[in-house]
Parts: C-alpha cells; sequence; structure tokens
C-alpha cells in the first residue's frame, strides 16, 4: 500500500533568546522532529531558502526585523523557498494583545501562542498544525505489516507496538514515504538530522543499523554505494 504522508518534519525556530531557543529546540528535537535554530531575520533568510521546512516558530520581535514582515514576505512569495510544500507558521511572542494577533493571523501565520506559555501546549499546536493536509490524506503511513502513525508518534509492527528512538522513527518515516527506492546517508542526514549534523560521521548508518535489528531481517536493504531502501511488503 502507498504511504500518504510525504516527508518527514523539519522544524525552523526563528528566536533571538537563546536560552529560550534552545529549549525549544531540545524539546522539539526529543519529541523526533529535526530542528534547525535562527537568531535573527537574516539568519532565517538564510535558512528558508535553502532547507524545506514544514513548520516555522516565529518570534515577532527580533534584533534585525520584524516578524510579521517575514511572515508576511513568505505568504506573497518575495522570499523564495525550495519546497513545494504549505509551510505552517506559529508565531509564538509576548505581544498578546488582540491587534497583535490580529495581524499576525492577517499576515499568514497559521496560529499565534502568547508568551510565557508551556511546552506542552507548544507541542499540541504543533502537531495540530502538521496534522493539516492540504491534500486530504492521512497521517498514517502503511507498508506490509508496518504501520507508523505520524500524528500519535507511533510505530506498529504486525500489530505490536515497536519501540524507537526518535531518530529510528524519523528514518523509518523518511523510508516509508519512499518504499522501493534507494535513499542516500546524504539525504537522510537532511531529512531527519538538523544542520549541525556532521555529514562525516557514522550517525545515519548506526542508526539503520538498530532499526534494522528492531524491524527484523529483510526490511531494510543496503545498495553498497548509493543507500538504503525499504522493502515494499513485508518480507
Amino acid at each position: 500500500m502507498n504511504p500518504t504522508h510525504s516527508r518527514v518534519m523539519r522544524l525552523l525556530v526563528v528566536e533571538d533568546e537563546e536560552d529560550l531557543a534552545e529549549g525549544l529546540r531540545v524539546g522539539l528535537a526529543r519529541t523526533g522532529y529535526a530542528v534547525d535554530v535562527a537568531g535573527d531575520v537574516a539568519q532565517a533568510y538564510d535558512r528558508l531558502t535553502v532547507n524545506e521546512y514544514d513548520l516555522m516558530l516565529l518570534d515577532v520581535n527580533l534584533p534585525d526585523g520584524d516578524g510579521f514582515d517575514l511572515c508576511r514576505s513568505l505568504r506573497t512569495g518575495e522570499t523564495p523557498t525550495p519546497g513545494q510544500g504549505d509551510l505552517r507558521v506559529l508565531m509564538l511572542t509576548a505581544r498578546g494583545g488582540l491587534d497583535d494577533r490580529v495581524r499576525g493571523l492577517d499576515e499568514g501565520a497559521d496560529d499565534y501562542l502568547v508568551k510565557p506559555f508551556h511546552l506542552a501546549e507548544l507541542l499540541a499546536r504543533v502537531r495540530a498544525l502538521l496534522r493539516r493536509d492540504t491534500g486530504g490524506g492521512s497521517a498514517r503511513l502503511t507498508v506490509g505489516d508496518l504501520v507508523l502513525d505520524t500524528a500519535r508518534h507511533r510505530v506498529t509492527h504486525g500489530g505490536e507496538p515497536l519501540a524507537l528512538t526518535p531518530k529510528e522513527f524519523g528514518v523509518l518515516e523518511y523510508l516509508m514515504t519512499r518504499p522501493g527506492h534507494v535513499v542516500s546517508s546524504e539525504e537522510l542526514l537532511e531529512h531527519v538530522w538538523d544542520a549541525n549534523a556532521d555529514p562525516f560521521t557514522q550517525t545515519v548508518r548506526v542508526t539503520v543499523g538498530t532499526l534494522r535489528r528492531k524491524l527484523g531481517e529483510g526490511w531494510i536493504d543496503t545498495v553498497v554505494g548509493r543507500g538504503y531502501r525499504l522493502r515494499e511488503a513485508a518480507p
């Protein structure tokens, strides 16, 4: 059966308060997302024009510009991005007045969260935004007797729950979006890890190895010199 969810989720946090930005990065990464951080508008533009993101957590007050303007430039196409998908924007700001919330939504934000906030609420809003599928698809991937639920962050194998680390989950999700196709280590590194990942480490090989052991032999093939391929049906 063909999967119905398109990509592993990659997030950009645009926040100049270093402690908050780091806390968000850690909290989101622990949940299984690949997370990049930008401390100002210039860094955000640099990231957005190079990397394909699913969601941006955007502070309004930034040292070199306004989050409202950045959001508007994305929605109008003034800021070109490499992705073809729908970038969701969750604004994070201490400016909680009605006028500010209305302006944020009018400029193209999908949701607006006022500081201070609890991480649990932010994670719930992120999940809700990422579940929005403009194509009407499901958040479940199915390949053979493997079922991956992106909304609940759960995997079952033959009906039994499978315990995976966040990176193992991300690798499996990405492979399940393209079963039968060879995926390179570089592609996995780009989509599952963040921009700080060292391309010369063995982290992808090690993660695929532990995932292969948990799935059992026959699910993931190594294509020498090219990458990895998930079988299209149960072995």
